[in-house]
């Protein structure tokens, strides 16, 4: 049971919180255009509607109220009419309401967090009801109706009697009366369930009691009496009939026809009333139903098939690690020492299958993994919307490639990053007065494109701005008073310079601010980048704008990597991290005071590294031109590593190291992980950031 209400629970979060993005994105881009929709309005009731009744089953008391009252609201509009809120309610009304449901959609995405934490609801939501409440008047005034007192929302509506329960006050001719399994418990929810998924087909009915969704005293009238649907045409009673069918929990059910209009005193239908109206003999159902004969049999319709399905990220990662062990033991099997030097025509035919099909097993199991970026892009409109107007700021955001697909748990770790940058972009980038920006040449509007695009093996990531940019002189000044410099200022080139930004403790804003001053983001931003293998670059020009760029890997768990060899350990160099690989002559490497060798390269000077003097690895390449540089690259670092020789690309699965070495610091050694190859030997993953850092104190 608890297995079934943990995957109950996984569902409800993965769902509401998808409603809620949705709702984000149709709220953004009406409040663009300055209106609601029909479609709009259509839309947020049904959203609010679905949280409601999933929140009602889980017992969510305050998203579920939440949900409810902004349902009411919606359906106030719809009824009215859109046209008529358009025309009766003035601009203030309706810049109220996109704030108000901004307010609202804020509490309860903090109710589904306080879920997600195993945390205590809020109980007392009086305060957002009552916000609710005294928009809805306003907007009743407005459409010329009295507006009614304040009622007290926290009362909980009373159970109805079994009598009140059943009074039907329309003089529809058809009904549909529905029992439960005996004994199974929350059937007002389980009732509700039944009525939301007719609704969601479309249906046109009435149910009774009308209150099952927030009033669980209603079991026991529907264990008495069963839920009572009514129908004005036959033929949406027996669709009704042919999808309750195929319900479960659903003990029987019974189609009743009421010839004549009900008398003046209202109807009441029970049990044992089903003799004032003609029914003719019963049938049982093939699920243990009951139907009327006197209604033509319903078709059977069976159900839809679901081409989509929610899968716990866990199984995705073990799936993960089965098709790397996988490709691990293929490539034991084919390259294994036993069989070299031997032809086998048909081995070599069945490995080269073999590799074909792990290959594309490999690619199906990480396209699994793949999501869209948009989701997080997407997030990004609130917090440009919500800083806009309070920074008092017009600017616009455009979305470039959202379709761009990267590794589910990279997604996760880019989020914060991301909106980071927006909102350093935001605060720090696009000028503070409409004044300043016309006075530079620029539109009043300020403008703020954020992009995604494949490269390979990677993912590129930009925020561009076309704000004030970064002052240079200004920073350099900053960081030397707060003691980051390491060097005279005189030797930090502007690439540097702009690198400081992402110090710990660093910060442009003299006064500490809702969104910054406290030195806290560009430097989270590149810890997290780092944390899922990828790098961040900083470019600007004064008074044109800034752009900070992230290059990510597809995937964590499969890398492409260049194989190389000191003495007799092997290595590998992500393919990412490398720009060029050749060999030089002695004349060829300088000898610098402080930087030990150097080579000269595309007009730049790069440091060179022995790798096995870092590692203290015997071997009997030390001269320079025996052996072979790697010009490699992240971040803003770029050097030459000297090797033994390179072995060649190869696909690696990367495994992390051992628990136990974490009390050795290897991550600072430039150590990332290691993969098993072919022949069972294990190569290091190198981190070529760390390798460097750790070469410079060495």
């Amino acid at each position: 049971m608890d297995n079934e209400m943990d995957s109950l629970l996984e569902t409800y979060l993965f769902e509401t919180n998808s409603l809620m993005n949705h709702l984000d994105e149709i709220l953004l881009d009406a409040e663009k255009s300055k209106r609601l929709t029909v479609d709009d309005v259509n839309e947020i009731f049904r959203i609010m509607h679905t949280i409601k009744g999933a929140s009602a089953m889980m017992e969510f008391n305050s998203l579920m109220t939440s949900a409810h009252r902004l349902e009411d609201l919606f359906f106030l509009i719809r009824d009215r009419g859109v046209e008529v809120f358009d025309e009766k309610c003035d601009e203030q009304l309706h810049h109220e309401i996109f704030d108000l449901l901004f307010e609202i959609i804020d509490f309860m995405r903090s109710e589904i967090e306080k879920v997600e934490n195993g945390e205590a609801l809020t109980e007392n939501i009086d305060k957002y009801q009552e916000k609710i409440n005294s928009y809805v008047n306003k907007i009743k005034v407005a459409f010329g109706e009295e507006a009614p007192q304040q009622e007290n929302t926290a009362a909980a509506p009373s159970a109805p009697s079994a009598e009140q329960a059943f009074s039907f006050p329309d003089a529809s001719p058809y009904f549909l009366k529905i029992k439960f399994d005996e004994g199974i418990g929350m059937e007002n929810l389980r009732a509700f369930m039944v009525i939301n998924t007719l609704q969601e087909e479309g249906l046109d009915f009435k149910f009774y009691p009308e209150d099952v969704e927030s009033n669980p005293d209603t079991c026991e009238a529907i264990i008495h009496d069963g839920l009572i649907l009514s129908f004005a045409e036959k033929n949406t009673a027996e669709k009704a009939s042919s999808i309750v069918q195929n319900m479960g929990n659903i003990s029987s059910f019974e189609m009743m026809i009421q010839e004549a209009p009900p008398v003046e005193n209202k109807s009441e239908i029970h049990a044992s009333d089903s003799a004032s109206a003609p029914v003719p003999e019963k049938k049982p159902a093939s699920q243990g139903s009951e139907v009327s004969r006197s209604a033509a049999p319903a078709p059977h319709n069976p159900p839809q098939k679901q081409s989509l399905i929610s899968v716990n990220l866990t199984k995705l990662d073990n799936l993960m690690a089965i098709v790397g062990e996988i490709v691990i033991t293929e490539a034991m099997v084919t390259a294994s020492p036993d069989i070299q030097g031997i032809k086998l025509d048909n081995f070599t035919k069945s490995a080269r299958q073999l590799r074909k099909l792990t290959d594309e097993l490999q690619d199906i199991a990480m396209g699994i993994r793949m999501l869209p970026i948009a989701g997080v892009f997407s997030k990004m409109n609130r917090i440009v919307r919500d800083m806009s107007q309070k920074l008092g700021k017009d600017v616009d955001l455009t979305i470039i490639g959202e379709e761009t697909e990267v590794d589910k748990a990279i997604l996760d770790g880019i989020g914060d990053p991301i909106m980071h940058i927006v909102r350093n972009s935001m605060d720090h980038g696009i000028e503070e007065t409409v004044e300043e920006r016309i006075a530079a040449g620029k539109s009043a509007k300020g403008h703020i494109t954020l992009a995604a695009e494949h490269t390979g093996s990677e993912v590129v990531i930009s925020v561009e701005d076309d704000g004030q940019g970064v002052n240079t002189e200004k920073v350099l000044q900053k960081a030397a008073r707060n003691g980051l410099l390491t060097k005279p200022e005189s030797e930090y080139s502007k690439q540097e310079i702009l690198n400081l930004l992402m110090m710990p403790g660093f910060s442009t804003n003299s006064e500490v601010t809702e969104y910054s001053g406290r030195g806290v983001g560009m430097d989270v931003v590149k810890k997290n980048v780092e944390k899922v293998g990828g790098i961040v670059t900083i470019t600007s020009e004064e008074g044109r704008g800034m752009k900070t760029t992230l290059k990510i890997p597809l995937t964590m768990a499969i890398v492409d990597g260049m194989e190389i060899s000191v003495g007799e350990s092997i290595f590998t160099i992500p393919i990412m991290n490398i720009r060029q690989s050749f060999k030089v002559s002695a004349d060829e490497i300088i000898q610098d005071a402080n930087r030990g060798e150097i080579v000269k390269r595309m007009d730049e000077f790069y440091p060179v590294f022995r790798l096995h003097e870092l590692y203290q690895i015997p071997t009997e390449v030390t001269n320079i031109e025996d052996g072979i540089l790697m010009w490699v690259e992240t971040a803003d670092k770029s050097y030459c590593l000297f090797v033994d020789e390179l072995l060649g690309e190869q696909q690696v699965v990367v495994k992390p190291l051992p628990s136990y070495l974490n009390s050795f610091d290897v991550k600072s050694a430039g150590i990332a992980g290691c993969t098993i190859l072919g022949n069972g030997n294990i190569s290091i993953i190198l981190d070529v950031l760390n390798l460097y850092q750790m070469a410079q104190a060495y």
